[in-house]
């Protein structure tokens, strides 16, 4: 499974969500590739941020920075910069602020979505395009299986229900309107994504650097939930592979939803991974335990079933569970002694291309 830098290479593609950890990852790894990206966000919501720290505003064709809710904005920017191929992450993104702000999180991750798929509809020459939603689109009230792409969607929480609603958006635009159109559409479905660069809030990775930069115990209130934990760049290779078979002359095929998490050794609970990110950070990190009794509804245990990547992609995650924390915690290390954070992204994007190499 390579990732062939000639099927991107001059190919003109928008990456909405640039800003946010996922996505500037992948605006940066595109264009490394030899695509002429374009990013379409908000403002970057922590300080610091990867998008930011690796300067990937300098390295973008376009950078518009637009509300997806914004239905003309979106429009216009799509017209702006003609993109061949779509790879939308723009979302609210956290679960305990979908308690905090639902009518927002509906509001991005649904309308939002629609908007830039009726953008993508609209636009000539765009060939196909990936919706990335989550691993928390589907109803899991007693599921302690791996969850398969055609389980039910649902969600008990706002967050998990807007990612459900964009997953039924999105296969509503492609019997509709995408099909007649000639555009394959995938969704894609993954979560609990870690890696160097993200400082997002409520975060287990994030939550555990911050601590440790600052010398203190990092907090872990769920210790024993379960989550099916892979590296960014596992996720993210399975976007750009599946991405490759959409552009392909067979790419109907391929659309619909897809599965990306690692195997079920992979999935481990949370104070296994907060042990495992303070061995990789050392200098006496370490972790508490404090429950809370009034804490927001979250899974207890939650895994996905990749097989169907597996098997007709020949995906596979490399970095996924505790290695990936590992991986995490060197590019954080790195970045606190004072390394260039393109540095460190560039060390580990050509690390993991070798894991790809045949």
């Amino acid at each position: 499974m390579e990732i062939n830098p000639a099927i991107w290479a001059g190919r003109r593609v928008l990456v909405t969500g640039h800003t946010g950890f996922k996505g500037a990852w992948l605006a940066y790894w595109l264009q490394s590739l030899g695509a002429s990206v374009a990013g379409l966000s908000l403002d970057p919501i922590t300080s610091p941020n990867l998008c930011d720290e690796i300067g990937l505003s300098d390295r973008l064709v376009r950078d518009f920075r637009i509300n997806i809710n914004h239905a003309d904005a979106v429009l216009e920017a799509f017209d702006q910069f003609g993109p061949e191929f779509v790879f939308h992450l723009a979302a609210q993104a956290i679960v305990i602020d979908g308690y905090q702000d639902p009518v927002g999180t509906f509001a991005t991750n649904v309308v939002g979505t629609v908007n830039v798929l009726e953008a993508i509809r609209k636009t000539p020459g765009l060939g196909a395009a990936l919706i990335v939603t989550s691993d928390k689109c589907y109803e899991n009230e007693t599921n302690v299986r791996p969850h398969l792409e055609e389980d039910p969607l649902g969600g008990a929480d706002p967050y998990s229900a807007s990612k459900a609603c964009a997953e039924i958006a999105t296969a509503s635009y492609m019997s509709s309107f995408l099909n007649g159109a000639s555009i394959p559409v995938a969704t894609a479905r993954a979560g609990n994504v870690i890696g160097g660069g993200d400082w997002s809030a409520h975060r287990l990775v994030p939550d555990c650097v911050r601590s440790f930069a600052k010398g203190e115990a990092v907090v872990l209130r769920n210790p024993d939930f379960v989550r099916p934990w892979q590296h960014v760049l596992d996720s993210l290779s399975g976007y750009l592979v599946l991405s490759a078979h959409l552009l392909s002359s067979d790419g109907a095929l391929y659309a619909g939803a897809w599965n990306f998490a690692p195997d079920a050794a992979s999935s481990v609970t949370v104070d296994k991974v907060a042990a495992a990110a303070c061995a990789a950070w050392g200098d006496g990190a370490q972790f508490v335990i404090e429950r809370q009794a009034n804490a927001v509804k979250e899974s207890r245990h939650l895994s996905l079933d990749a097989q169907k990547a597996s098997a007709q992609l020949g995906w596979q995650a490399h970095w996924g569970g505790l290695r990936g924390v590992t991986k995490a915690i060197e590019w954080y290390r790195g970045h606190y002694a004072g390394e260039n954070a393109a540095s460190l992204c560039d060390r580990q994007l050509d690390e993991y291309a070798r894991l790809l190499r045949p």
